[in-house]
This record gives C-alpha cells, sequence and structure tokens, in this order.
C-alpha cells in the first residue's frame, strides 16, 4: 500500500518536480528550491484538510497514522528540514542528507 501512496505522489508532483531540476540545471537554485518546497506544501496542505472534510461525510474511519518506522523518518526529515532550512543556505552535504532520507523511505516503503 506504502506503494501505491509513492506513485500517486509522484504522479500529482510531477510537474513541479520536472520544473525545479530544469530550475536547478539552469543554475537557479532558488526558483527550484521554491517550486519544490512549494509543490510539496501545497499538496499536503491541500489534501489532508480535504480528506478529513470529505471523512465527516463517508462512512469510513479517518486513519492518517503513521507507524513506528514511519514515525522515525518523519522525524529524521523534520530536524534535516529545519536544520538546512534555518541557515538560509543550502549545500551539497544537506542536499544528500535529505536524498539518503528519501532514498531509506522508498526503500522500506518497496520491502518492509
Amino acid at each position: 500500500m506504502a506503494v501505491v501512496g509513492v506513485v500517486i505522489a509522484l504522479l500529482v508532483l510531477l510537474p513541479e518536480t520536472v520544473a525545479a531540476v530544469r530550475a536547478a540545471l539552469r543554475n537557479r537554485l532558488q526558483t527550484s528550491v521554491n517550486l519544490a518546497l512549494g509543490s510539496a506544501l501545497a499538496s499536503i496542505g491541500l489534501t489532508i484538510p480535504a480528506i478529513a472534510v470529505a471523512s465527516i461525510w463517508l462512512d469510513g474511519p479517518l486513519v492518517l497514522g503513521l507507524g513506528g518506522m514511519e514515525m522515525v523518518l518523519f522525524a529524521l526529515t523534520v530536524v534535516t528540514s529545519i536544520l538546512t532550512l534555518a541557515t538560509g543556505r543550502a549545500t551539497l552535504l544537506q542536499g544528500a542528507v535529505h536524498l539518503m532520507v528519501f532514498s531509506a523511505f522508498l526503500f522500506l516503503a518497496v520491502s518492509p
């Protein structure tokens, strides 16, 4: 089920991701970061409230819970994001750490 969620998230975020990668390749890092963060925050910020409102009229319970493994990865992502964004500038090492956390999530989603 986690793989289906990852595929749906990739499809939703694909246009902004392509634009962010193109901006990064043109050495426009600020535009790239703005596109990537803005699209992710907008998607998450609009999807969860929409599901919460829809659950009022639907019969099934609303379950947005995370397991132990996902909570650890989420906490690690929050800490690394705070450390990256607090300085105002991102380094190559910080980007590599974010990619490693994302790689760990993908690996654990495919083979738990």
